[in-house]
């Protein structure tokens, strides 16, 4: 994965942290492009830059990392989140991990591995996002096919046609009105009360 073009959130309520972070990443070719000292100005730089990569303390003022991120997700305003923090203990990494967190550093961060963990965290997301499209189309797909099936059984009761003639039915109808066979099916389910 190229570093260049990913661009970074870095959420710290520490200056020092943010400053080491944000001096390391534009060494190794990454863009940060928003800083925060809280959970809300995380969220408020993300709602501004929409990052590839948050990388977010848990311990911080008003609103935790933990909760920041969950609002990420749910809102949609970065792709990668990982955690950096001072704390290891078993709750916070199970939180983390449910609320979709790629990634989960112990400080003091190890600059060796700290690029290697984001590019795995942000090729994990990516891949992530592809395969919940792609089960969104499938799924689309089922329901289509679910919806014209009943529309087609419907036609094939009441105007008394084989299978293959009431599918041409509702066909030429999406051809003739220029909509979809969906479409088609539920206003044919739906002036059947079906």
């Amino acid at each position: 994965m190229c570093k260049d073009g990913i661009r970074v959130v870095i959420a710290d309520d520490e200056p020092i942290t943010r400053m080491d972070l944000k001096e390391l990443l534009s060494e190794e070719g990454y863009q940060v492009v928003g800083e925060a000292a809280d959970g809300f100005d995380a969220v408020e730089a993300c709602k501004q830059s929409r990052p590839d990569l948050v990388l977010m303390d848990i311990k911080m003022p008003l609103l935790d990392g933990l909760s920041a991120a969950k609002i990420l997700f749910e809102e949609n305003l970065a792709d990668t989140v990982m955690m950096l923090t001072a704390y290891s203990e078993r709750e916070f990494v199970d939180e983390a991990k449910h609320i979709g967190v790629a990634g989960y550093l112990v400080k003091p961060i190890d600059e060796k591995s700290l690029v290697p963990s984001i590019e795995l965290a942000v090729a994990r997301s990516k891949d992530m996002r592809k395969l919940r499209k792609d089960m969104e189309k499938v799924s689309e797909r089922l329901e289509n096919r679910s919806i014209i099936e009943k529309a087609k059984g419907l036609v094939m009761t009441r105007e008394g046609m084989t299978e293959q003639d009431a599918y041409d039915y509702i066909r030429k109808l999406s051809q003739t009105k220029n909509l979809s066979m969906r479409r088609v099916s539920e206003i044919i389910l739906l002036k059947s009360g079906g």
